[in-house]
Formats: structure tokens, sequence, C-alpha cells
């Protein structure tokens, strides 16, 4: 569904609500031209006290986090992006929705220096549902190993989350689906498993559970984070500092992606390899249950992770 179709007319910019059609910015602004922007996905869920955005300032905290390898100041407390938000919610009486903020040098010059260019900041929310289709989270998806190879720690921030920095993500994603699979997983430089183009991914062996650590090259993923607290408070053993080689990934008896916008989605085959039963394993699936039961807050457990509209 396309933002034409989306019952959605105002967006937050720089300190003001505008018209959806006005939130518009010059053809020479920086961060069109290199990719210097930083940005965030979070998710809005539908609940009994109403609409409660999962995990915020944790979003928030890595949102200033990203700017500041970029030397980019973000001229707003989080407290105005947050109330920023939640009038947005209000104002367009949204139950659940995506949320994007987004900061980027704007408009002055045109070297790669951004010199004296504004930082500009955006916010824009909107209704979403499942990520990877509607039958992901329950059926699984398949998922083919990419070409595309993540940047290293090294030569670009692997921990920002840069705008410029999802052409990675672009490419692994789109060959992917131009070979017939819904995602691409992808390795780092030295060929062990980093992550989906826009996804954490756990690896369930013998009961227990692996996930890449930072060391290797990922996104530190809010979902991710949370995953693991779960899986832990379930009784599970998470090693979550993992290096997992492609060839385990064939062998794995579950795997499952993580993300704002991706949930938690089981993984059913690898390079048309059947993982498991090539169905959603039931580790995964006690985790997706529980980790659903707590963002619709059908339990009053992890409350402090909820910020209500």
């Amino acid at each position: 569904m396309g933002f034409d179709d989306m019952d959605v007319d105002t967006i937050w910019m720089d300190g003001e609500f505008v018209d959806w059609e006005d939130a518009q910015i010059h053809v020479l602004t920086h961060g069109l031209h290199y990719g210097t922007g930083v940005f965030e996905g979070a998710r809005c869920y539908e609940t009994e006290r109403g609409p409660a955005i999962f995990r915020w300032p944790e979003h928030l905290d890595r949102l200033y986090a990203s700017a500041a390898p970029y030397e980019m100041e973000i001229d707003h407390e989080p407290e105005e992006l947050t109330e920023a938000t939640l009038e947005l919610i209000r104002r367009q009486d949204l139950s659940s929705c995506y949320i994007r903020p987004i900061a980027f040098y704007g408009y002055e010059s045109l070297g790669v220096s951004p010199g004296d260019c504004p930082t500009r900041t955006a916010i824009a929310v909107w209704p979403w549902g499942t990520y990877l289709g509607e039958d992901a989270l329950e059926e699984g998806i398949d998922v083919m190993v990419s070409s595309w190879r993540k940047h290293a720690s090294s030569q670009i921030p692997t921990n920002a989350k840069t705008t410029g920095l999802y052409v990675n993500s672009l490419l692994a994603g789109e060959e992917a689906r131009r070979n017939g699979f819904a995602e691409a997983i992808v390795l780092n430089k030295e060929g062990h498993v980093a992550e989906g183009p826009g996804e954490n991914i756990f690896l369930v062996r013998d009961g227990d559970l692996y996930t890449p650590g930072l060391s290797q090259s990922i996104l530190d993923g809010i979902t991710r984070e949370t995953i693991i607290t779960l899986a832990r408070d379930l009784g599970y053993t998470v090693y979550d500092q993992a290096t997992i080689s492609r060839g385990e990934l064939n062998t794995a008896d579950e795997l499952f992606f993580t993300g704002s916008a991706a949930e938690v989605t089981p993984i059913r085959r690898v390079d048309n390899v059947e993982i498991g039963d090539g169905t959603r394993g039931p580790v995964t699936e006690e985790i997706q249950s529980k980790f659903f039961e707590v963002v619709e807050r059908r339990t009053d457990d992890y409350d402090e992770w909820f910020t209500y509209a």
C-alpha cells in the first residue's frame, strides 16, 4: 500500500507540523547527494491503554548516537521529538503505526564536507502492517545468502543507522527478490553471518540461541536486545556475541529474523535448503508468542518499555 492510499496528512519538520504534501526539501540538499542522514524506525502498537510506542527512548538514544560520528547536531531535545511524535499519532487518530524520525544535512552548499549545511529533522508516522508479508510470521520465509557483503566497522560505523549505508541493504534485498526469495542474509567481510538487510538474525541449536555479536559488523538492534532479554527470562541460554559461519545456517534447528519492521519472522529455507522441519520451530514460536504478548500489552510485564500516546 502506497502513501497515497493511507489516511495520513501531517508531518513534523524542524519544529512545525506541516501538511504531508508540503514536507519537501531542495534538490541540492546535502543528504540527498551524499547519504548524510540518520534515522530510526519504531512501532506503535494498539493496546487497551491506547497507542503505545515500543522502546521509544532507546530509539531516540540511537538516533542521537548515530548522528555523533558525522558531527551532526540535532537541534531538538528528545523531549520535543517525543511530544511531536505523540501529537502526530493523536492528530491522525492512529491506533497503531510505524514511526520514522530522520535527521540530515540540508541545503546550503554541495561539497562533500557539509560545511555550513543546516541539520534538518523530520518525523512521519503511518499505518504499516507485516513487513515481510501477512503469512510470514506464521509460515516463515525463504531467504538467500547475498553475494553482497556487509561493510566493516573500520570502513563506516556499522552501529550508526545512516541513510546512505542502506544502499548495501537495497542491493542485497533486491538480489534476493530477483531470485525468488523474500529476503537476504548478508555476510561480513570475513565471510561470517552478519544480519539481514534490515534485520538481525538468531540461530537455534539444541535449544540454545545464538546471534552475531557487535564485532560482526551488525547494527545493535533494539528488537534484537529485546529478544535476548525475553528469551533469557523464558529460561533459554543466549549467546549474544556469537560468530556464525555460513554453513551453520544450513544445519540450524531454527532461524529467525528480528527487527522493528520484521518483528519476529521465522526463516524456513536458506538457499533452498530446508531449515529444521521447514516450518516455524517451537523455540521461535514461543519467543514470537511472548514478544507479541508483550507489545500488545496482554501482560503487565515490561511496561517500562512503552510510551503511551
